[in-house]
């Protein structure tokens, strides 16, 4: 058995060494029923994946849709009258 496979009730009963192995060492996987059922991963970990890659305007300048030539004037006529 792998080290960083946890059956279940061994990872409630030694939760504390899950968290710490989780924290020093890689990813830490609990089985239920002997399927894979959840990962156990540092919080640093946890902050590297949802961390956004690209702040917004990075990510605008970057897209391949950049050297499209779209026009985004508007119209200064006058709105049309509606009835309320």
């Amino acid at each position: 058995m792998q080290e960083n496979i946890w059956q279940l009730q061994d990872a409630k009963s030694k939760f504390s060494q899950l968290v710490d192995n989780a924290m020093r060492h890689e990813p830490q996987i609990v089985t239920k029923h002997g399927n894979n059922a959840v990962v156990v991963i540092s919080f640093e970990d946890y902050l590297k994946f949802i961390k956004p890659k690209d702040n917004l305007v990075s990510f605008l300048r970057n897209s391949p849709l950049m050297e499209i030539d779209l026009d985004v004037t508007r119209s200064k006529d006058t709105p049309r009258d509606i009835e309320l």
